[in-house]
């Protein structure tokens, strides 16, 4: 017989490159499980999270996730973290639970029981590049990244959608994470005279690479493009080393829909004003298991299969708007920002993927 507890694995980076994100993503879950708890919990039991730090080696986080899984002490995962992980994860998984991945990703994850709400590059690379290309004429682009599945699958994307709006990528570089020194980078990327560069580099490292950027005086020759630029990474970067630094992606605190106006309230009210700042990564976590209480909804059951036979079937209203599930994935829309000091300005919609 079911507990009245449903425990979730909530696997966030309180560590590592990635730790800039884990104090929003904490506080996002518990805003998602407050909600869902006050709705009735999923499928009438009430939910606990199970925090697990994904900023640790793949192999670890996946160990230790597996394990509360064969021990059946949780009945889904779910959270941010990077590729790497999730790949580990998942393989480790192995459908066994619904796997709720929540972080932008390069795409082409077809794992048994895996469903994600992050954004993908032909949903968000591309049209922003096209965007770069008409409006600003960036038609001449470096890639920087750090050395793993995200970066480099997201590079070869950007080729492919580099030649579709006129535009070249004249160079590339990918670096080990927790990189601390990127002058002898940012030279070779002057010499190759571009006009923007695609960053593929997290947390910590980013904040490193845009301070060194400034430094070199970079950001008056080119600009930054990147898929993963969150409140957190704009604060520590500052507001002296954000000029001419854009992002991309389905929410910003700063979005300033109903929809998002909304979700900042509640998450004021119930995390009080000294909480973590509302960024992305931490927004999809809320997301993440707002899905998954979704998707069991609909299904009526935990089961991997059950929810497979109705997950295309779901769509709802949240803070990144109207959603809905496709293959797995979340459609939704996508905005260009450029950073104006320690804030976002969204710029325009540039995918309606709903």
């Amino acid at each position: 017989m079911a507990s009245d507890l449903m425990e979730i694995a909530f696997v966030i980076p309180t560590s590592g490159t990635s730790g800039i994100y884990g104090p929003s993503c904490k506080a996002s879950g518990r805003l998602a499980v407050s909600e869902i708890n006050a709705a009735g919990g999923i499928l009438g039991r009430e939910v606990s999270l199970v925090p697990v730090d994904g900023g640790r080696a793949p192999r670890a986080v996946a160990a230790e996730v597996g394990a509360l899984v064969e021990a059946g002490r949780v009945e889904a995962v779910a959270g941010w973290h990077n590729s790497a992980v999730r790949q580990a994860v998942a393989a480790r998984v192995a459908g066994r639970v619904p796997y709720v991945y929540t972080a932008v990703y390069e795409g082409g994850e077809h794992s048994p029981g895996v469903y994600l709400t992050g954004e993908t590059p032909g949903y968000q690379l591309l049209p922003a590049m096209d965007w770069m290309a008409r409006e600003l004429g960036v038609r001449r682009w470096a890639v920087v990244g750090n050395d793993y599945v995200w970066p480099r699958t997201s590079a070869r994307a950007a080729r492919r959608f580099a030649h579709i709006v006129g535009a070249d990528i004249v160079h590339e570089e990918f670096v080990p994470m927790g990189t601390e020194e990127y002058g002898p980078m940012l030279r070779r990327v002057e010499r190759a005279r571009v006009q923007g560069v695609l960053m593929f580099l997290l947390g910590s490292d980013a904040v490193r690479f845009n301070r060194s950027f400034t430094q070199m005086r970079l950001p008056e020759r080119c600009l930054r493009l990147s898929p993963l630029m969150d409140e957190n990474m704009l604060l520590a970067t500052g507001a002296a080393n954000a000029h001419e630094l854009y992002s991309a992606a389905g929410f910003f605190e700063a979005l300033g829909t109903q929809y998002s106006l909304d979700f900042e309230s509640r998450y004021i009210e119930q995390m009080g004003p000294t909480a973590p700042a509302i960024t992305s990564p931490g927004e999809s976590c809320f997301e993440g298991l707002t899905l998954l209480a979704r998707l069991t909804a609909a299904a009526r059951s935990i089961e991997v299969s059950s929810i497979n036979a109705v997950a295309d079937s779901v769509a709802y209203e949240g803070p990144r708007g109207s959603v809905r599930v496709r293959n797995r994935h979340l459609a939704q829309r996508i905005y260009l920002a450029r950073a104006d000091g320690l804030e976002f300005d969204v710029l325009a919609e540039i995918h309606s993927g709903v």
